[in-house]
């Protein structure tokens, strides 16, 4: 199998810099394309609640400058010598945008990184990688962090 294009999503945590030595290996190897994709998860509408010195609209600025920066700084520390790549910042449901973008630019795999929650924890936060390795059209690569 040959990867021309190959989708990193990120949250910025532990595990995806972790998971993204794995990413960077296969790219490198297949001479593919890296697509880097963080999802800002859409906050709550708080529109017509009181949320003292700060707008919805001014709030969701912010929250994209930030992970703007976030990727910046990632990209720099991450890919100093190797340029075959795209960023993407995109607002939605994690999930979902990954598997979008995934299509949208006819990746060959997807690879994420895990947090390996358990129990309750995994109920109530849920697990991006499970959804989008159960709901993916394109193959799916996940990597846990060693505890």
């Amino acid at each position: 199998m040959h990867f021309k294009t190959i989708l990193f999503a990120t949250d910025f945590s532990e595990g995806s810099d972790f998971a993204f030595k794995s990413a960077l290996s296969l790219a490198r190897k297949f001479d593919s394309k890296l697509l880097i994709v963080h999802i800002i998860n859409e906050p709550v509408d708080l529109r017509g609640f009181y949320v003292p010195h700060i707008s919805f609209d001014k709030l969701e600025e912010e929250i994209e400058q930030g992970a703007e920066k976030l990727m910046e700084k990632f990209c720099r520390t991450h890919l100093e010598d190797f340029s075959h790549y795209e960023t993407f910042v995109l607002p939605g449901i994690p999930y979902d945008e990954i598997i979008k973008t995934a299509v949208q630019f006819n990746a060959d795999l997807i690879v994420l990184g895990t947090h390996g929650r358990t129990g309750l924890d995994h109920v109530l936060f849920g697990s991006t990688a499970e959804k989008v390795v159960r709901k993916s059209p394109v193959p799916v690569m996940t990597i846990r962090i060693k505890d």
